[in-house]
C-alpha cells in the first residue's frame, strides 16, 4: 500500500505558498517540469500507469497540489482519498469529466480503504471551497500566499486539516527528510 515514509503534517502555516509546494514536490519524487509532461504517472492500489495530461488535468493537478499544501494529507492512498473526498465536497467546478471522475474514483476508493480517515476528511470540508471553484484566484497569485492565508482561502483551520503524519506514495524517494522541510520553511522570504 502506502510507503511507511512519514512527514510531520501539517505544513507551518507561516510558510510561503511557492516554498511549500517545492518541499511537497521534492518529497514526493515530483518537478515542477512534470507539469507539463504529456503523460502523468498514476497507480490505483498495486498498478502504476500514465494517464494524459490534458490542459484541463494540468491545472487541475497543479491546484490538487496546493490542496495537498494547505490540508497536510500525503500522497500515499489513504492521504489521496481524504483529498479526494475534501476535493468532492469542497467543488469541482471547471474540472470536466475526465479529472472530476478521477477525483471521484480517489474518494470512492478511500470508502473501501479507509472508511472513517475518508468520512473525516470529508466533514472537516464542510463550508470550504476547492481552489478550482475559486475562479478570481489566480495559481501564481495563490503562489504569493503564505500557507496560512492559502488556508484561511480555502476555508481551513490554520492549522490545517490533517490529523495524522502524512505519508508518501510509494513511489517518493526514502531520502527525503523532515529537517529540510523544516529549514526551507525557516529560510524562505516571507512575503
Amino acid at each position: 500500500m502506502g510507503s511507511a515514509n512519514s512527514k510531520e503534517a501539517p505544513i507551518d502555516s507561516t510558510m510561503p505558498v511557492i516554498s511549500a509546494r517545492d518541499a511537497y514536490l521534492a518529497e514526493n519524487g515530483f518537478t515542477v517540469a512534470g507539469y507539463d509532461d504529456a503523460w502523468t504517472p498514476a497507480s490505483f492500489f498495486c498498478f502504476d500507469f500514465a494517464v494524459p495530461n490534458t490542459k484541463r488535468h494540468r491545472w487541475g493537478i497543479m491546484l490538487h497540489d496546493l490542496h495537498h499544501v494547505a490540508s497536510g494529507y500525503g500522497t500515499d492512498l489513504v492521504g489521496e482519498a481524504e483529498i479526494s473526498a475534501f476535493e468532492l465536497r469542497g467543488g469541482l467546478k471547471g474540472l470536466g469529466l475526465y479529472v472530476g471522475s478521477l477525483v471521484s474514483m480517489g474518494a470512492m476508493m478511500g470508502v473501501i480503504i479507509a472508511p472513517r480517515r475518508t468520512y473525516r476528511a470529508w466533514k472537516s470540508a464542510k463550508g470550504a471551497r476547492s481552489l478550482w471553484t475559486q475562479t478570481e484566484l489566480t495559481y501564481d497569485s495563490a503562489l504569493e500566499m503564505s500557507v496560512g492565508e492559502l488556508r484561511e482561502r480555502i476555508g481551513f483551520p490554520l492549522s490545517g486539516v490533517a490529523t495524522e503524519k502524512r505519508k508518501l506514495h510509494k513511489n517518493a524517494p526514502k531520502d527525503w527528510s523532515c529537517s529540510r522541510l523544516g529549514a526551507l520553511s525557516q529560510n524562505a522570504p516571507r512575503h
